[in-house]
């Protein structure tokens, strides 16, 4: 079971860490996953993962409260089913990996993930490129549900899985926000009850998020003001360096 930190070092970071959920969720969804290596810092790292599922919760109201117009509604129905199938193998997974073996794999696949998006963005384009085909769709859509319920569940690193979908599928920025909102909403508290039972949310994990509670507020507060100010070009590249900052991350800590 959890306990609550001590000292002011340990606090300091947990707020950092809150500000920083905050502005993702609002704002910059790449930088989800410093918050994750924050929070395993100052916690045992699986642990960390049932401490940080409040937090993200309660960012995901904020995200909801300011993108809520902006969702695409058919993209989440395609990836549930997949993200569902992803959790439970995140959960069984979970339950047998250590932690160091769990973040570099996660690590491994969200930079190769990257690198698929940078090739998108580099090669030569056709000039009359073909739609996907609803297989090819569904097919992307498999793929990223269950990444995202697998590493959601693991280690809620699944930002940079949905980043990546989200942006292959051309979304504008408002609309990149209000489904990316309303989707770890949903999956975040879909995952409560499995990390209830992992004994990875306790009381304390809930009084910890509570007084985490004003950094969240500005965290989100500043990331909609950040997004605001910026254009879709700059937020896509600002988006993507996060991702791969944040993926590097995960492998490094775990070497």
């Amino acid at each position: 079971m959890t306990a609550l930190p001590e000292g002011a070092a340990a606090w300091a970071m947990l707020a950092l860490a809150a500000v920083l959920v905050g502005i993702a969720k609002t704002g910059f969804s790449g930088m989800g996953s410093l918050p994750i290596l924050l929070f395993a810092t100052v916690l045992p790292a699986k642990e960390s993962t049932g401490a940080l599922l409040p937090v993200l919760i309660l960012a995901d109201l904020f995200a909801i409260r300011f993108y809520s117009r902006h969702v695409e509604w058919r993209v989440l129905a395609r990836l549930a089913p997949w993200v569902v199938v992803g959790t439970v193998v995140g959960a069984v997974v979970l339950w047998f990996v250590d932690d160091t073996l769990m973040r570099l794999l996660i690590g491994a696949i969200l930079l190769v993930m990257l690198a698929i998006q940078v090739w998108n963005r580099v090669r030569p384009k056709a000039v009359d490129p073909e739609p996907p085909s609803g297989l090819a769709r569904r097919s992307a859509a498999a793929g990223a549900g269950v990444a995202a319920g697998a590493t959601t569940m693991m280690a809620n690193a699944a930002g940079p899985v949905m980043v990546l979908y989200l942006m292959l599928s051309g979304f504008p920025k408002l609309r990149f926000l209000g489904t990316m909102a309303w989707f770890f909403f949903a999956v975040n508290l879909f995952k409560v009850p499995f990390s209830v039972g992992l004994g990875l949310i306790s009381w304390h994990t809930l009084l910890m998020a509570a007084l985490l509670i004003p950094a969240v507020a500005v965290g989100a507060l500043l990331g909609r003001a950040v997004v605001d100010r910026v254009n879709q070009r700059q937020f896509e590249i600002a988006t993507l360096v996060l991702s791969g900052v944040g993926a590097g991350l995960l492998v490094l800590s775990a070497l």
